[in-house]
């Protein structure tokens, strides 16, 4: 038995190592790409992963060829109001659908969940035509509003909500407390960590989307990062030294977001975790 445990002990490490390979071996490979000057091969074989003169110089080449701080202005700004739609109307929402009683509710939830499995794809032109209706073609409220509060979002606050103890509420209610009290004071406290997953994902959706504001930007001064780092594939399509540069600039928010949210995040997937 022992000798058992100890393989499989083996295994998952095994398993887990190479998983994280997968995962974190590509951005590592691209963070030492953009450290490595003019002078050194990135194609050699065997690899090398540590450069010999690391260098910021790619960096700066990166600002001088693209406006890159600018577009990274213009996906802040997407994304921060991506995260407050999101985290504002999935609470509001998910609220609802699990603690509120109404006719419909029922209906409503499998709405939520019948919009999860519509192709972004499918209804791109659709949204496009409404963008153009509305006259938001070609503006940053255009690339925020299709995704203003997400299915997903909404279940994930939903089932957080559902975990809630009764008893909680019905103690309040019978202390004179209101619907809105009960929810700012009582539940949305309790949920904290929820908010903080759907956060991360309504940032990392907006920051990296890419199809999106293609279609609905035509300004140069108003594209997003993600836009404006394809000039770079398109312009220096061999010079791989600045593409990796204006990938690490582009992900690195991400990771200080994450890291900021960590606990959080981890403490939210067991409270929106799906309830039978």
């Amino acid at each position: 038995m022992t000798r058992t445990r100890k393989g499989e002990l083996v295994l998952r490490y095994v398993l887990l190592l190479a998983v994280l390979a997968l995962t974190v071996g590509p951005f590592l490979w691209q963070l030492s790409t953009s450290l490595k000057g003019p002078t050194e091969d990135i194609y050699s074989s065997p690899p090398s992963f540590f450069p010999r003169h690391p260098t910021l110089h790619n960096y700066e080449r990166v600002s001088d060829t693209i406006p890159v701080w600018d577009y990274a202005f213009n996906s802040l700004k997407v994304a921060t109001a991506n995260v407050v739609t999101n985290c504002v109307g999935s609470a509001l929402a998910g609220y609802a659908l699990a603690r509120l009683r109404y006719r419909g509710r029922r209906a409503a939830t499998l709405a939520f969940v019948l919009a999860m499995l519509v192709p972004v794809e499918g209804i791109i032109i659709a949204q496009f035509t409404t963008m153009r209706e509305l006259g938001l073609n070609n503006t940053l409220v255009g690339v925020v509003l299709p995704g203003c509060i997400g299915a997903m979002n909404v279940l994930l606050m939903r089932n957080a909500f559902l975990n809630l103890p009764y008893e909680i509420e019905e103690a309040a209610y019978v202390d004179g407390a209101n619907v809105w009290q009960r929810f700012l004071r009582i539940a949305l406290p309790s949920v904290k960590g929820t908010v903080a997953v759907v956060a991360i994902f309504a940032f990392m959706g907006a920051w990296d989307d890419f199809l999106w504001p293609l279609i609905v930007l035509s300004d140069p001064s108003k594209f997003t990062l993600t836009i404006g780092l394809n000039y770079l594939h398109g312009t220096f399509a061999n010079d791989e030294r600045l593409v990796a540069a204006g990938t690490v600039i582009a992900v690195a928010p991400l990771i200080a977001l994450f890291a900021g949210l960590q606990r959080y995040f981890f403490r939210g997937v067991g409270e929106g975790a799906v309830k039978g």
